[in-house]
C-alpha cells in the first residue's frame, strides 16, 4: 500500500466495514511506528491535543504549520492509511486539506465548533469539493461539538443529528460525536446516520466489541493514550529519583 489513491481505498473500506475500525491515536513518528507494528493495526489517526502539547500548545492552539507538520512527519513514517486531526480546519479549510493530501495523508477531522450550520455545513463541503478536486477518496471524519457545551441531554442529542445529518450530505464519509459513550445515545446516533458514527473512547466507555455490536463505524482515543503514555514517564521518573533502576525487561522502541 504505497500510493495515497490506495490508502484513501483503504481507509474507504475500513469505514465502510461491518467491524469497528480502531484507531490509537499518535502524535509523533516513534509513537506512529510503534503502533503501527501492532498486528491489529489497520489504520492510523493523529491526535491534534497530543500533537499541540508536544509543542507548547493548548487543545485547539497550536499554529497551522504545526499541524500540518505534524501531519506531514506521521504520513511519512508509515505505510498506513492516516487520518489527521485538523482542529477547526483553520481559515480555509479545503486548502487545509488540499495540503495534507500532498504528504499522504487521506482523512481529517474537523471540528464545527458550533458554528451556524449552514456555515458548518459550507466549510464541510470545501473540503470533500478540494478532496474530489485532487482525485483522492478523503474520509472526513466531520465532528460536531453538540455534547461538549450547555443544554440538556435531548438539545445535544438533536443538534448532533441535525448536524450529522447536514455534514454527510455534503459529502462526510463519517460523523464524530466526542462525549457521549452510553448506549442510550450511541444506538440513536447510530440510527440517525446510517451506521456512519465515529466516537471516542473517554475513560468508562465500553469495549469496543460493544460498540461494534451497535454498529459504530469507528472508536478512537484521542489525547488519552498519550496521557496513558506520560503517566508511565512520570511514574519511571518518580521511581529513579526515589532510588529505582530503568527496568531490565525495557524494549527498544525507540
Amino acid at each position: 500500500m504505497t500510493t495515497t489513491h490506495d490508502k484513501a481505498l483503504a481507509l474507504q473500506a475500513l469505514h465502510e466495514a461491518p467491524e469497528i475500525l480502531q484507531v490509537v491515536n499518535v502524535w509523533d513518528a516513534v509513537s506512529a511506528k510503534v503502533i503501527a507494528e501492532l498486528p491489529g493495526t489497520r489504520a492510523l489517526a493523529t491526535a491534534g491535543h497530543s500533537i499541540a502539547a508536544s509543542h507548547g500548545y493548548p487543545d485547539g492552539g497550536m499554529p497551522l504549520d504545526v499541524a500540518l507538520d505534524g501531519a506531514r512527519v506521521i504520513a511519512e513514517a508509515v505505510d498506513l492509511p492516516v487520518s489527521a486531526d485538523l482542529d477547526d480546519g483553520y481559515d480555509e479549510p479545503g486548502e487545509t486539506v488540499r495540503r495534507v493530501i500532498g504528504f499522504g495523508v487521506v482523512g481529517a477531522n474537523v471540528e464545527d465548533r458550533m458554528r451556524p450550520l449552514e456555515e458548518a455545513a459550507a466549510r464541510v463541503r470545501a473540503i470533500t469539493r478540494a478532496a474530489e478536486a485532487e482525485g483522492v477518496a478523503f474520509q472526513l471524519n466531520a465532528r460536531t461539538d453538540a455534547f461538549l457545551g450547555e443544554g440538556d441531554v435531548e438539545w445535544k442529542l438533536g443538534e448532533a443529528i441535525a448536524r450529522g445529518r447536514a455534514f454527510l450530505a455534503e459529502g462526510a464519509a463519517l460523523v464524530f460525536v466526542p462525549g457521549p459513550t452510553q448506549r442510550e445515545l450511541i444506538e440513536p446516533l447510530v440510527e440517525a446516520f446510517g451506521g456512519k458514527l465515529s466516537i471516542i473512547g473517554l475513560p468508562g466507555a465500553l469495549p469496543a466489541s460493544e460498540y461494534e455490536r451497535m454498529g459504530v463505524a469507528r472508536i478512537s482515543y484521542g489525547p488519552l493514550t498519550q496521557r496513558v503514555a506520560l503517566r508511565a514517564l512520570r511514574d519511571l521518573g518518580a521511581s529513579l529519583y526515589g532510588g529505582g533502576v530503568i527496568p531490565e525487561d525495557t524494549p527498544a522502541l525507540n
